[in-house]
């Protein structure tokens, strides 16, 4: 995939890029004091969703195309960009109608080729940045395969957004962050603008604030933050939502950090790493060899591969030793899962050989 840069002119190119508004267009008042509060305060880019596909039917769902209007009169009287989500060809060509500078596809629409593909034939010939976020499910291959999709289609101001991803765990989050999956997304396609949408990943205006640092600290190129004059009485999403004045107390508290690489400080402790990185695929490389052992004692005495007591003696004695040295306990179990799984997959092939 070949990039454009997805800036549009007059667009400052440091870090953070901030796209702001409603989570949905309501009203031509709301989406006009929305945007003449967030133009006052700097921000150029407005977004709001016009059409609002709901996990459930009977919710709003969006006013339709007659808020396109209402975009196009705040370019014509605050001179910003204007953003919205398509989901169908329809949107597409609505939206390019009433000049819509800059669109993404939603979470729901990149989990569905059949949708993007139709997006992307929509778009041929365009040349219009496009941002896509990322599947409902943690599937990074769905999210390229989008991004795929819409290059092949000729588009090259293309970016992604990264809005976290749907669980049953919703203790915290409304939606996990699941930072490694991004993170692969850049290692495999290091160009990609990427742009974190703290207000879906956390669903709580209080975490916009720590999910935006992090993201800025992971080297994000921007924020996708949603934006309300009068966010305790929008009509969708109403607790993720901030006010203008509000979102720029959060700008002005971030810390952007160099992105540069100092390399020459950290040639010694990267040498270090290296060593010990060397030294723990040794190990693991030892104890598979062992367990491979485990795998041909088993298969002489006609044992199961799992043995359910011993792994959870495992986890937590391994895990308990861990927490006495600091780490944490989510993180080792991940560790030890994943040497469990590859060691039950070498016991299996031993029993089955």
């Amino acid at each position: 995939m070949k990039f454009d840069s997805i800036l549009l002119p007059g667009i400052d190119p440091k870090r953070p890029l901030v796209i702001a508004g409603p989570c949905s267009a309501e009203t031509e008042e709301q989406v006009m004091n929305t945007a003449k509060q967030l133009a006052a305060n700097g921000v150029k880019i407005l977004r709001a969703g016009i059409w609002k596909p709901r996990t459930k039917p009977g919710g709003f769902e969006g006013v339709g195309s007659e808020g396109l209007a209402w975009l196009k009169k705040v370019k014509q009287e605050t001179g910003m960009y204007v953003s919205t989500e398509v989901a169908t060809q329809k949107h597409v060509y609505e939206a390019l109608k009433f000049g819509i500078d800059l669109l993404w596809v939603g979470a729901r629409t990149t989990a569905n080729p059949f949708a993007v593909q139709e997006i992307a034939e929509a778009l041929q010939g365009v040349d219009i940045p496009v941002l896509v976020k990322n599947p409902v499910n943690p599937d990074l291959e769905l999210w390229i395969g989008a991004l795929e999709r819409l290059s092949n289609a000729g588009l090259t101001r293309l970016g992604a957004i990264h809005r976290g991803f749907s669980s049953y765990d919703k203790k915290i989050y409304r939606n996990l962050p699941q930072w490694h999956i991004p993170i692969e997304l850049k290692r495999r396609i290091p160009d990609l603008p990427l742009l974190c949408d703290p207000s879906h990943i956390g669903g709580k205006r209080d975490l916009i604030l720590p999910l935006s640092q992090q993201a800025m600290d992971l080297n994000y190129e921007g924020l996708i933050i949603e934006t309300h004059c009068d966010p305790e009485n929008a009509w969708s999403d109403a607790s993720q939502q901030v006010t203008p004045d509000r979102l720029k107390e959060i700008l002005d508290t971030l810390v952007i950090r160099d992105r540069k690489q100092s390399t020459e400080d950290l040639s010694d402790l990267r040498k270090q790493i290296d060593e010990l990185d060397d030294q723990l695929l040794e190990l693991l490389a030892k104890r598979m060899r062992v367990s491979c052992e485990i795998g041909t004692f088993k298969k002489e005495h006609n044992m199961t591969v799992v043995q359910t007591g011993r792994y959870d003696e495992i986890l937590n004695t391994r895990i308990a030793q861990a927490e006495a040295m600091n780490m944490d306990a989510d993180f080792i179990r991940t560790i030890l899962e994943a040497i469990h799984e590859e060691s039950v997959r070498q016991q299996v092939i031993i029993l089955n050989q």
